[in-house]
């Protein structure tokens, strides 16, 4: 099966928290994933990425401090744990798979995307 599906948006308020999940399908299982974000009348921006394996992670360093990135491969799940959340961080969130074994930070690289979650956090 191919296909990535987020859940877990919702409406924050600002200091607060959201995990978001993407559920990857079987046929998908094995590749990098990664979180991108974008905001109304702004590009595509990447938030981080997981390899294959889940041993290395690569969040933007807009967010390291404040997000983080994980897989339960057994589980066929990648989770974006957001915490202290800014109204910037205002944005539909959206992962996306590549057989890459080194993920990186352009939306070009990633051909599997699933369709997107809101999150909105208020001031």
């Amino acid at each position: 099966q191919v296909y990535l599906v987020e859940s877990g948006g919702g409406l924050v308020q600002a200091g607060g928290s959201l995990r978001l999940s993407c559920a990857v399908g079987r046929a998908l299982s094995s590749y990098a994933v990664a979180w991108f974000r974008q905001a109304p009348g702004k590009e595509r921006e990447f938030v981080a990425a997981i390899t294959g394996s889940g041993i290395s992670t690569y969040p933007s360093d807009s967010v390291k401090d404040r997000f983080t990135i994980s897989r339960d491969n057994a589980k066929d799940t990648v989770y974006l744990q957001m915490n202290s959340l800014k109204p910037e961080d205002t944005a539909v969130y959206y992962c996306a798979a590549d057989r890459t074994v080194y993920p990186g930070s352009g939306f070009l690289q990633y051909e599997y995307w699933g369709q997107g979650t809101q999150v909105t956090v208020s001031s």
